[in-house]
């Protein structure tokens, strides 16, 4: 079965071909991905319409392109797969779109598929596969959550952000930091230089004893900080600040994702979503799951983003578990808001 994913939940277009058959490993065939993030740049942040007509401009020259590369058809394809959601309502319609006329066009069947489970599937993609059942740490954009999963389609939630995200504590500390857009990796190259103990920074519910999170307390403390630094902060004051700051956040996550893995028995860890890609937060945990006789598994780096490759791999998954309703009838509808406990329903 060759699957031909959209992903245009944010400001990332991504269209991805993916090859998968029973019994055997899938493989990515080809990509594409065009990001926004200069567009966005100059205002510190996504702006939703702009963001939705440049992926009308980018999808079919993208697709295009992904079809040339792996020397295949438009007749080649036997599945089409989209972003239903989460993400940015018009941006989603773009992909949705697209994917559901080229497959009434084609006659193949159209597949929505919930943008944070191609984020967990992804690691599939990588040199080796993890199995199931699994516990998985989920980092990308505004969405920190640790999930069992027991197979596809079979997710249990335990813990999740009551208010900020890892992610948003990454760009919005960037931010208060005078850094570019976006944030994250611009924190993650200042830390590099900065000593993570110069600042005396909180950890919130590191010892709460459940599996949920809080990042909006740092975010304050660091701006109290800048503050304190006064208007020209020396370039060490900043890389340190910048360090403390990563620093705190993979305390957070390398703590309670250790404790999932404890208090479920299960040895193996995946992790998905663009914080995912961190250096420090891999070493940390990799690191901290040996400890414990566990192993983790990551997408490869290009796949921590968002990307065609894994709405492919997550439609294809769910065809060959037999949990999915796709339909090639022209109906379909995107979902902005879409907890991802939700797939588990009957």
């Amino acid at each position: 079965m060759i699957v031909l994913g959209f992903e245009s939940s944010c400001d990332e277009t991504g269209v991805a071909l993916v090859h998968a058959a029973p019994g055997a490993p899938s493989r990515l065939l080809a990509e594409a991905l065009h990001s926004q993030a200069a567009m966005h740049e100059a205002y510190g942040g996504v702006v939703p319409e702009l963001a939705s007509r440049d992926h009308i401009r980018r999808v079919l020259p993208l697709a295009r392109h992904v079809l040339a590369e792996a020397g295949l058809g438009l007749a080649d394809v036997d599945l089409v797969a989209y972003t239903r959601g989460p993400g940015l309502a018009g941006a989603l319609l773009v992909g949705a779109g697209v994917a559901v006329a080229l497959g009434a066009a084609l006659g193949r069947p159209t597949l929505g598929v919930h943008h944070l489970e191609g984020h967990l599937l992804s690691p599939v993609l990588g040199d080796t596969a993890p199995a199931f059942p699994f516990i998985a740490l989920l980092v990308s954009g505004g969405h920190t959550q640790l999930m069992r999963v027991e197979g596809v389609g079979r997710y249990a939630l335990l813990g999740e952000t009551i208010d900020d995200a890892a992610g948003e504590a990454f760009d919005k500390s960037a931010k208060l930091l005078g850094l570019g857009y976006p944030g994250g990796p611009a924190l993650a190259r200042l830390a590099e230089a900065g000593d993570e103990r110069a600042f005396a920074l909180p950890r919130p519910l590191l010892h709460s004893g459940d599996l949920d999170f809080s990042f909006a307390g740092l975010k304050t403390a660091v701006a109290t900080q800048v503050r304190k630094l006064g208007p020209a902060p020396s370039p060490q004051a900043r890389a340190d600040l910048a360090a403390g700051t990563q620093a705190a956040i993979v305390d957070v996550l390398v703590a309670k994702s250790l404790r999932a893995l404890a208090d479920s028995g299960l040895p193996r860890l995946v992790v998905a979503g663009g914080v995912g890609a961190n250096r420090r937060l891999r070493e940390r945990l990799t690191a901290g799951a040996a400890r414990i006789g566990a192993q983790v598994y990551y997408p490869p780096l290009a796949l921590c983003t968002d990307n065609g490759a894994m709405i492919a791999l997550a439609a294809a998954m769910r065809v060959q578990a037999g949990v999915t309703r796709g339909t090639h009838d022209g109906a379909f509808d995107v979902r902005p808001r879409w907890p991802l406990e939700e797939l588990a329903a009957p």
